[in-house]
């Protein structure tokens, strides 16, 4: 298996990456609220700044960026690390924010759901029909944290809907090929979350009324999950932190194989899929600050709007 190669440095803690057809990769930089275009010879501009704190990131239908925002963090550094914590008191709500990369013009598009505000947007994944999945983690306070949940929302503003609630800090999510079913990652559970889907923002009740999904896999020992993308035969490749590698896992429960990174950093927090055979992995090592690209050993899932 080939070595992660360094693409970008001096990111501020970047997550949410989107292989482009130009072959950059679009990142979003937690810390400063910047969407942030990232170039193979290492160069990097702003595109857009944001504000509060954009976490995931997927193209649209329309061409737009649309980023789950999870409204800001406070930031420490542990032992040279970059590490976001608790939440600011600037801090108001999160937001699913609309932004158009070529001009930087940024829009929210929604703020709540059936009158219960969005707390911490953290991941975002569209489906065939223009509508998309999202994650909220929710915020942490010094004694207490919100509980989490599954939404799916359209494109142009007109609908947003809860899928599941609660869950225990939903991170990542992903769909399978041809959107039979949607997962989540929970981080400090460690769990993996799967749900069939009925029609767009439906899914399937799960027999076992004690649970809220599928439990596709868990992790043993202290392991966190955080963000995540599909290969193009089905597997989850879920970022893994803690452990500084992304962790394949097929739909039947099966841990493939953990990749490893090649400087250890405790907060890898995602990977997404680019190249003309789509076996390029574009991995956010997000305390160092560094965008990685290396050979994938499998294609990942063609994304439905991506150029």
């Amino acid at each position: 298996m080939s070595t992660a190669r360094v693409m970008t440095t001096g990111l501020q803690f970047p997550e949410g990456p989107i292989a482009m057809s130009d072959a950059s990769v679009i990142v979003v930089e937690i810390k400063p609220g910047n969407i942030t275009r990232c170039y193979p010879d290492g160069t990097k501009n702003v595109v857009a700044h944001v504000g509060g704190g954009p976490n995931g990131a997927a193209m649209g239908p329309d061409g737009k960026l649309y980023v789950c925002n999870n409204g800001g963090f406070m930031w420490r550094e542990v032992e040279g690390f970059a590490a976001p914590y608790g939440t600011p008191s600037d801090y108001l709500s999160g937001s699913i924010q609309r932004v158009d990369i070529h001009t930087g013009a940024t829009e929210t598009l929604y703020d709540s759901c059936d009158g219960h505000k969005l707390c911490g947007p953290n991941d975002i994944v569209f489906d065939g029909h223009g509508g998309f999945y999202f994650t909220d983690l929710g915020k942490s306070r010094d004694r207490d944290s919100d509980h989490a949940g599954l939404y799916y929302a359209k494109a142009d503003g007109s609908f947003i809907t809860n899928c599941i609630y609660p869950l225990s800090r939903a991170n990542g999510v992903s769909l399978a090929p041809n959107d039979t079913h949607v997962y989540v990652a929970e981080t400090t559970s460690a769990r993996l979350w799967g749900w069939e889907i009925e029609s767009p923002g439906v899914l399937k009740p799960v027999t076992n009324k004690f649970t809220p999904g599928t439990l596709v896999y868990g992790f043993d020992g202290y392991q966190l999950l955080d963000s995540m993308a599909t290969e193009s035969e089905g597997n989850i490749c879920v970022a893994t932190l803690m452990k500084s590698c992304i962790s394949v896992v097929t739909p039947q429960g099966k841990l493939v194989e953990q990749i490893s990174l090649p400087q250890y950093d405790p907060y890898v927090t995602n990977i997404c899929f680019g190249g003309p055979d789509l076996r390029t992995a574009y991995i956010t090592s997000s305390g160092l600050g560094v965008l990685y690209e290396m050979e994938w050993p499998r294609p990942g899932l063609k994304l439905h709007f991506n150029a």
